[in-house]
């Protein structure tokens, strides 16, 4: 039975009869890794925080069904998938036009472009800024399983509590993984000295 290997397991059953103190200890042990995952779906961090919130909140609701038959970190993960596709769904329904842009650019003309004087050299703050939104663009462009598959290992999730989430095999998530490293190793590859994606681990 999970609830008897899985500690967080345990905690979300002391949550069921209405702990918590058990509930507040998986928040703050999982509040990083699952606005981390949102963040990089939904590409807007303080969004992120928002719909991580609605992801303990949904846990809370959720407590009095709740069954210890998978580990806990596999049914969290599921949630906040789901909810982070529910946003993407409905921003597909409600377009918003970015408030970056000026009424130039909404009506669709040019938008205006301003010299930089100084026309300085970018420090290396400004490339590294550079090379996390180049990052970021690449994550984003992923199919949604391999970018969510990649995200999850990424955050030391097992690959069998990935492929519990994604509700595929265990071979088709090592291949899911694979390719979205390779994709972004061939996209990168200009940006990085040695055009070779970081191991996190074996």
């Amino acid at each position: 039975m999970p609830s008897e290997t899985d500690p967080d397991a345990s905690l979300m059953l002391r949550v069921k009869t209405g702990d918590m103190a058990a509930f507040e200890a998986l928040v703050e042990k999982y509040k990083t890794p699952v606005v981390n995952l949102l963040a990089r779906t939904l590409g807007d961090r303080a969004e992120a925080e928002d719909v991580a919130q609605n992801v303990f909140v949904q846990v809370f609701k959720s407590a009095a069904r709740y069954e210890a038959t998978a580990r806990f970190s596999t049914w969290l993960f599921t949630i906040a998938r789901n909810l982070a596709l529910n946003e993407i769904r409905r921003r597909s329904r409600h377009p918003a036009i970015s408030l970056d842009e000026s009424g130039s650019e909404a009506a669709g003309l040019p938008a205006r472009q301003f010299e930089d004087k100084k026309n300085a050299a970018p420090s290396m703050g400004l490339l590294q800024a550079e090379l996390r939104r180049k990052v970021e663009e690449a994550l984003a462009d992923l199919p949604e399983n391999q970018r969510t598959a990649l995200l999850l290992f990424r955050e030391d999730v097992s690959y069998e509590a990935i492929a519990q989430v994604l509700r595929c095999s265990l071979s088709a998530t090592k291949s899911l993984i694979h390719r979205a490293r390779e994709t972004l190793k061939a996209r990168l590859k200009p940006y990085l000295k040695s055009g070779v994606w970081p191991e996190k681990r074996p």
